[in-house]
Order: structure tokens, then C-alpha cells, then sequence
């Protein structure tokens, strides 16, 4: 320490008259002296230090200061107070490496600089070891893009419920990010569920087979539960003859694909529904909710289900939206990839919950 003591008398001369050359040797020595003893070093120690380099580094070159700031980013006992000051330097090259992994940085501090600075300093952020919720919010609010995508990817981040919205809202025109937020084990169920609804089929597939087994199962348990819950009730309408004449075809042996397909292609609703409810073994109000809900997944599963080929799953996909509308070719082209993803023993799964589900409701 006495080396240090013999700096104390010509920092003032420094500071105010001496050349760039002069301070960086000074902060070169009296920094030095500092990473030799940190370890052993008691809090007055470092205070000793934190106030000698508090007032001397600001007046030193950028490179002088990067090379500190890069030196003290590493040390659990740097000088607070210049580390904190280092922090809120506006060239990235000094704040970066105490922004990405000084442990000094407390959260109200973390926070000031998230929401005072660019998008370089919340990058920065963005990837330490561990963040609090209420630096997170401030990362998913005011971050771009790759910000919201790299605290998303930090397994040591976490999220409030405000936090996980807002990185749900953004993950809905990001696919990228959808799957990033969906992989996280800390995810909640209801939020996992708002992910998929709003993600498309295409995101979701990737998304189950990038998927951990654990997380795989609360997939499936999500989309299981929006397949079956479409948001807007199904038109009334009257099965009764059409019933009828779907139960006369299946007593006498006819009732097959062949028939569901020329039902669906002449858009008779109600006689394909009433064909696949018995095909199926599901009731036709079940089926009917199935198949007007809001998206088609619920038709590619239960086409799945019972092996129907592509060309009958896809007159069902087009009868669903009514007379006269087509979906695109896009939206066609990606239900039968997962039409084609699908295995039998998934749909059949959820084919199963849906009947014990619907067990002892009132027809």
C-alpha cells in the first residue's frame, strides 16, 4: 500500500496539467498495484483506490480506459464507485465488459442505464450471468430485435408476467424469437399457450421438435387444449337428417373415405360432419365445435386419427372456411406439411382426451 500512498501527493498535478502519457501511467501504476494485492485487499483498501481512480480516469485516453474497464470487469472487489461510473460511459467498448459481467452492478443501477442508454448498452446487458425481472421489463420494453432475442436466450434471465407478455407480443411477427421463448423451461403453461396461439403452424412444429421431452409434453398438453377450445361458438345447425342418412350408409356397409370425400367436395357440412363424427367414433356436436374452430389443426388431427388421405383432409380444410372461400395456396401448403408431420399415434392421443373429456356431457 505505500506505493499507492506515494501517488496520493502528485494525482492534483495530474489531473490538472498532466499530459495523456502522464495520466495513463499513473492510472497504469496505481491500477497495477491494485490487481497484485485485490485479493487480499480489505473494504478501506479498495475505497483508498476507488477514490485516487474515481477522479483521475475520466481525464485519461478511451484506451486507457477500455483496458481498465476490461481489467476491473472481472474482479468481485473492483472499486465500486468506478466501476459504476466505467458503466455509464457512452463508448461501448469501456461500459461493454463492466455491462456484460461486473457482479458490482446492482439492480437500480442496471435499470437507470437500461433506460437511459442505446441499444449497444442493453445488448451488453442483455447477456450477464443472471438478471432480475426489473431490469428484464426494461430490455423487452425499449430493446431491438437481437436484444429481445438475447435476453429470451439467456437461461440466467427472468421475466416478470408483464416481461414474458411483452416478449410474447413481439414473438408474434418473430418466428426466431417465438421459438427462443418457447424453449425456456422456466415458460409458465399459460404463458406457453398465448405463445403457440398466436405463433403459426409452422413455428409451433419446429417448435416441438426442438423441444426438450419435458417441454414436448407441455406442448402437446397446450395445443391439445386450443385445439379443443375454439374461441367463437359454432353456428347452430340441424344434423338430425343428415344423421340419418350417415347412419342408413354405415348399417349397410358404405360409409367410408370415398363417401366423406364426396360429401366435403359437394360442401355438404352437415353430412361430412356427421360422416367423420361416425368415422371417428366422436359425437357430431363435438365434431362440428372441432371443425369450426379457429384454426385447422383440429381437422388435421382427427383426418390423422383414422389414416384419411391428404386429398379428404384438405376437402375438410377448405369446407370448414364455408361456400365460395379458399384458403391460399401458402396456408394450404403448410397444413400439409404438418398434415404429412403428423404421426397417427399423436392424433390418436389426442383423440382420446377429447372423448374422455366429452364423457358424461350432456348431448
Amino acid at each position: 500500500m505505500a506505493a499507492a500512498f506515494s501517488l496520493i501527493p502528485e494525482l492534483d498535478e495530474i489531473v490538472k496539467n498532466g499530459t495523456a502519457e502522464k495520466r495513463a501511467e499513473a492510472i497504469e501504476r496505481i491500477s497495477g498495484l491494485f490487481l497484485q494485492g485485490a485479493a487480499h485487499f480489505e473494504t478501506q483498501h479498495v475505497a483508498l483506490f476507488d477514490d485516487i481512480l474515481v477522479g483521475l480516469v475520466p481525464a485519461t485516453e478511451i484506451e486507457t480506459r477500455v483496458e481498465l474497464a476490461e481489467r476491473l470487469s472481472k474482479l468481485d472487489n473492483a472499486p465500486p464507485t468506478l466501476v459504476k461510473q466505467l458503466a455509464r460511459e457512452s463508448e461501448i467498448s469501456i461500459a461493454g465488459p463492466i455491462l456484460s459481467r461486473s457482479p458490482l452492478l446492482d439492480d437500480p443501477t442496471l435499470v437507470d442505464i437500461a433506460r437511459g442508454k442505446g441499444q449497444e448498452h442493453l445488448a451488453a446487458i442483455s447477456g450477464r450471468p443472471t438478471l432480475s425481472p426489473s431490469v428484464t421489463d426494461v430490455i423487452v420494453r425499449r430493446g431491438d430485435r437481437e436484444v429481445v432475442r438475447s435476453v429470451a436466450a439467456n437461461a440466467g434471465a427472468q421475466f416478470s408476467e408483464f416481461g414474458y407478455s411483452g416478449l410474447v407480443k413481439r414473438a408474434t411477427d418473430d418466428g426466431m424469437l417465438a421459438l427462443t421463448v418457447g424453449q425456456r423451461e422456466d415458460l409458465p403453461a399459460a404463458t406457453l399457450k398465448q405463445l403457440l396461439a398466436k405463433s403459426v403452424d409452422l413455428v409451433r412444429r419446429r417448435l416441438f421438435d426442438m423441444a426438450k421431452p419435458k417441454q414436448r409434453a407441455a406442448i402437446n398438453q397446450a395445443m391439445i387444449e386450443l385445439s379443443g377450445a375454439p374461441k367463437s361458438q359454432p353456428q347452430t345447425r340441424d344434423f338430425e337428417p343428415a344423421q340419418r342418412a350417415i347412419l342408413a350408409l354405415h348399417q349397410a356397409g358404405e360409409l367410408d373415405e370415398a363417401v366423406l370425400l364426396g360429401f366435403a367436395k359437394q360442401h355438404k357440412y352437415e353430412e361430412s360432419v356427421a360422416a367423420l363424427a361416425a368415422l371417428t367414433g366422436m359425437r357430431i356436436s363435438v365434431v362440428h365445435q372441432l371443425v369450426l374452430g379457429d384454426r385447422y389443426d383440429p381437422v388435421l388431427l382427427l383426418g390423422k386419427s383414422i389414416g384419411l388421405e391428404w386429398a379428404t383432409v384438405r376437402a375438410l380444410v377448405v369446407l370448414r372456411l364455408g361456400p365460395g372461400r379458399v384458403p391460399s395456396g401458402p396456408d394450404i401448403e403448410e397444413a400439409r406439411i404438418n398434415y404429412d408431420r403428423l404421426s397417427p399415434a399423436t392424433a390418436q392421443r389426442v383423440l382420446t382426451f377429447w372423448r374422455l373429456r366429452d364423457k358424461g356431457k350432456p348431448a
